[in-house]
């Protein structure tokens, strides 16, 4: 048996903030994503957990961006609720 394969979805308002990172930004994002929270193995191992208004999302670092995502098991899916720069992202 096979594990699981892991796939990122993007809310409709996460794929616009992706959008307005910018070009480089944006690339660096994408293949984070791809390459390291898609696939077989647990998204949770490289995230960390958010507390507070924002609990049972989840945190990923890329440079000076934050993911901020939802992890939902039953789907195998991991849905990216909002991406920006660290300072704006959990306003």
């Amino acid at each position: 048996m096979t594990a699981p394969v892991w796939q990122v979805e993007f809310d409709r308002a996460a794929a616009r903030d992706l959008r307005k990172l910018g070009a480089d930004a944006e690339r660096r994002v994408l293949r984070y994503l791809r390459e390291r929270i898609a696939g077989p193995e647990d998204p949770r191992r490289l995230g960390h957990a958010l507390t507070g208004d924002l609990q049972g999302l989840w945190r990923y670092r890329v440079g000076d961006y934050r993911i901020v995502a939802a992890i939902e098991d039953g789907r195998f899916t991991v849905l990216v609720v909002t991406v920006g720069h660290r300072r704006e992202v959990y306003r």
